[in-house]
């Protein structure tokens, strides 16, 4: 009985479809030849922040006392790279004298003047685009054009038109902040959720509205995020107006005494940059920081 229920149960099983079987056998090797996952490592602890700032200033204090021992022993040519005991009386007597603060107070100023222009002129420009479609296609090549400009061939033009002083260094810096600002919020307007535009037309809303609730919130976030970038940026354009043409700034300081073979006070030109650099960065991370919490976050 039992032979004759397995018989039948044989022949009323379902049929294995051709090929099945090699599939089955091919799944389960490679089955085998697969190995476990390995468990994810423990993430690294952050370090301190007074080692890392240890490390840093150890950095500064081997590299210039390499510097200053290799000029004394003849190894680095103090008539090309100076030494830091020399730097650091030419910046003395440039403090004493008023030099110093004078020219990084014109290229501090030309500076933020140049980046809070650039900054809100393109916004402007960049969220008009959204207004008219036609409009954002005849002048987004042109905006692109500008912006693969090189600027410094611009910079003598613009000496020559708006004179040596501070008006062409913010010229420059505006010129070359502009342009990024306009392709980084045509890049956030085209961004905007279509569907909640939508939904707000077909809810009554009229244009003005939904640039207002949708639109311009929207692409704060971006201008946000570009505003470290942009202050490089415009830096390095008033430092370009001031190598051009001027009477005053860090960037004409040190072309002046390149001109003169003054290795020293090129230094505390560069020096003095790049801590007003630093400076710039900070102030404007804690801009940004704020406008997150303040304007994002409201």
């Amino acid at each position: 009985m039992a032979d004759t229920a397995i018989q039948a149960s044989a022949t009323t099983a379902t049929p294995v479809a051709p090929g099945t079987a090699d599939a089955l056998t091919k799944l389960g090797q490679l089955r085998d030849t697969l190995r476990p996952i390995p468990r994810r490592r423990r993430l690294e602890k952050e370090p301190a922040s007074w080692r890392v700032n240890s490390l840093r200033i150890g950095v500064i204090v081997v590299v210039v006392a390499f510097w200053e021992i290799g000029a004394t022993l003849g190894w680095i040519d103090p008539f090309f790279w100076s030494q830091p005991s020399r730097i650091f009386k030419t910046a003395i007597i440039t403090i004493q004298n008023g030099d110093l603060w004078v020219n990084a107070r014109f290229t501090f100023g030309s500076t933020i003047a140049g980046f809070l222009i650039g900054v809100i002129g393109g916004v402007a420009i960049g969220l008009s685009f959204w207004w008219s479609r036609t409009y954002a296609l005849v002048a987004e090549p042109m905006v692109i054009a500008f912006e693969a400009m090189p600027k410094l061939a611009l910079a003598p033009i613009i000496v020559l038109v708006l004179g040596i002083g501070i008006s062409s260094k913010i010229a420059m810096a505006v010129a070359i902040v502009i342009v990024i600002q306009i392709l980084n919020t045509y890049t956030a307007v085209r961004a905007v959720d279509k569907d909640l535009v939508t939904l707000l037309y077909s809810l009554g809303a009229s244009k003005w509205q939904v640039f207002q609730k949708v639109v311009f919130p929207s692409v704060i976030p971006w201008v946000i995020s570009s505003l470290r970038i942009a202050i490089g940026l415009a830096l390095t354009g008033a430092v370009v107006g001031e190598y051009i043409g001027s009477r005053e700034g860090l960037g004409r300081m040190i072309q002046y005494a390149g001109s003169t073979y003054d290795i020293a006070l090129i230094w505390v030109g560069v020096f003095t940059l790049a801590f007003l650099s630093a400076l710039l960065y900070v102030v404007v991370a804690v801009l940004e920081r704020w406008l997150r919490k303040g304007v994002v976050h409201s």
